[in-house]
């Protein structure tokens, strides 16, 4: 009975300093958040290239440049993701933060286009490393305080966002920044967030390689004997011997810290290909389920056409007004349409609808409209209507992702939650790539910025369609359903 001592639960007590010390990483990753996005030059940052400071063209910015970031993160996104879990979330934060200090000073002092172009690179490799800031949290704090905390870490970056934005557009209009003196704000913001990462506690486990550590350990466990003599013969009954809980939570990377554990713990080494293995079984079970399918479908395309516009209405209210006769209001138009997302997304959590009965056909409308406001932003040659469209677009982006993101989120466990996410986001990727290529790319068809914004509106027309379809059929479905269900227990009634 010695030998098991270690095999003992915990009291009851024993969580709670857990449990009491999510307060302090939670507010260094808020702050971290809130000035890694606090980047008052980032609305008008194709103005500043096609400026005199880097005096670029409008080719080079929109075929040759803009296109290196899109190519750059679908690249960097599988191994990053795999990084993050692997050398537990703080050092890839770290490396984010680095990545955001390069690419700010590359863009105060970098000239030429192939110095952009790298600049571009380590942008992409910016966006990669988000996932890590997403998924450390969960690392570090109690299941019962996902919810909470999560609320926290997205209001700090939207937070910084819309403040950035204002600042920006303040600092333009009314005290007539240079552009220059912006960016040179946002690099010291920046840099404070990356000194306040390295404050950040170290998380003791993974997610991936964690799992697989633990199903390696729980076949070496399965030799040992229960108080009664029984040898333990699944993972079941595996969780039922005293004091595992204490043992799962110590399976983490840093197992050699646990010298009371069984010598064949301290040795077990984590196999790449198991993960690999784990998480294509993971992938194969997630998307067998169609809504989840449905939902994620959905996710990757039109997440795919965001991108797109994102990236290139700049350039669209650059055509429209120069910004050499015009104020621009970049920056406000940015903050409104992040506030008023905000408050959609909020909104969201009262909508009640029955999701799984009309979630399609809400898809195909929702997308059907979003496919307008790019239409008017190509075809109304005025700026204020491109601003007012944009905001429209953005507006119900979020909110059609906040709505997609609980569908999904309500199918899956924390565990899966960052897999089906980041395979969603990939997918985007790789069409956003394909799309690029072909429509934007010098080296492909290299298309004028008015086409390429008529080839997104069609983008998004041809998504509601699909989803219109699929909807209408859905929900004919489930009503032949519900009137078969009274017919069939009538002849079932004796």
């Amino acid at each position: 009975m010695e030998a098991r001592a270690g095999l003992r639960a915990p009291p009851a007590s024993g969580r709670a300093p857990r449990a009491r010390c999510w307060v302090l990483p939670t507010a260094l990753l808020c702050l971290y958040g809130f000035f890694a996005n606090l980047r008052p030059s980032e609305p008008f940052l194709t103005r500043y290239l096609l400026g005199p400071d880097k005096n670029l063209t409008e080719t080079q910015v929109f075929n040759e440049i803009y296109p290196v970031w899109t190519y750059s993160y679908l690249v960097l996104l599988f191994p990053v993701f795999l990084a993050t879990d692997y050398l537990r979330y703080k050092p890839v934060i770290l490396l984010q933060g680095l990545s955001l200090i390069v690419t700010w000073f590359m863009l105060l002092y970098a000239q030429g286009l192939l110095a952009i172009q790298f600049l571009e690179f380590f942008y992409g490799l910016v966006t990669a490393t988000e996932i890590a800031y997403y998924s450390y949290i969960y690392s570090i704090v109690d299941l019962n305080l996902y919810q909470k905390v999560t609320s926290y870490c997205r209001s700090a970056t939207l937070v910084g966002y819309t403040v950035g934005s204002i600042c920006g557009q303040v600092l333009v209009s009314v005290a007539n920044w240079s552009l220059f003196s912006l960016n040179v704000i946002s690099l010291t913001s920046v840099s404070v967030a990356f000194a306040t990462a390295w404050f950040l506690p170290m998380p003791q486990k993974s997610l991936f390689f964690h799992l697989v550590l633990r199903s390696q350990v729980s076949r070496e466990m399965k030799v040992l004997d229960c108080k009664n003599g029984a040898v333990i013969q699944d993972d079941a009954a595996l969780k039922r011997v005293p004091g595992w809980e204490d043992i799962e939570l110590k399976v983490p990377l840093n197992v050699e810290e646990h010298s009371a554990e069984p010598q064949s713990v301290q040795e077990q080494k984590v196999d790449i290909s198991k993960v690999l293995r784990e998480l294509w079984r993971d992938f194969l079970q997630c998307y067998s389920s169609q809504p989840m399918l449905c939902w994620s479908v959905w996710w990757a395309f039109s997440t795919c056409g965001y991108f797109q516009v994102i990236n290139y209405t700049q350039g669209l209210w650059e055509m429209v007004l120069p910004s050499q006769s015009f104020k621009i209001y970049n920056g406000g138009v940015e903050a409104v349409s992040t506030l008023l997302g905000a408050v959609a997304v909020f909104a969201v959590g009262y909508i009640k609808v029955s999701w799984a009965t009309w979630g399609e056909v809400a898809l195909a409308l929702f997308s059907l409209l979003i496919a307008a406001a790019v239409y008017v932003m190509d075809t109304v040659r005025n700026i204020w209507v491109c601003y007012v469209s944009y905001v429209i677009f953005r507006i119900v982006y979020m909110l059609l992702i906040t709505i997609a993101t609980f569908q999904i989120a309500t199918n899956l466990n924390m565990e899966r939650y960052a897999l089906v996410f980041g395979i969603n986001t990939f997918i985007a990727l790789a069409l956003q790539t394909l799309l690029t290529l072909i429509v934007v790319d010098s080296s492909g068809l290299g298309l004028n910025i008015f086409t390429q914004f008529m080839i997104y509106a069609s983008y998004f027309a041809a998504i509601s369609l699909v989803f219109l379809v699929s909807g209408i059929h859905s929900v004919m479905k489930n009503y032949r359903r519900q009137e078969e269900m009274p017919s069939r227990s009538t002849a079932s009634t004796p």
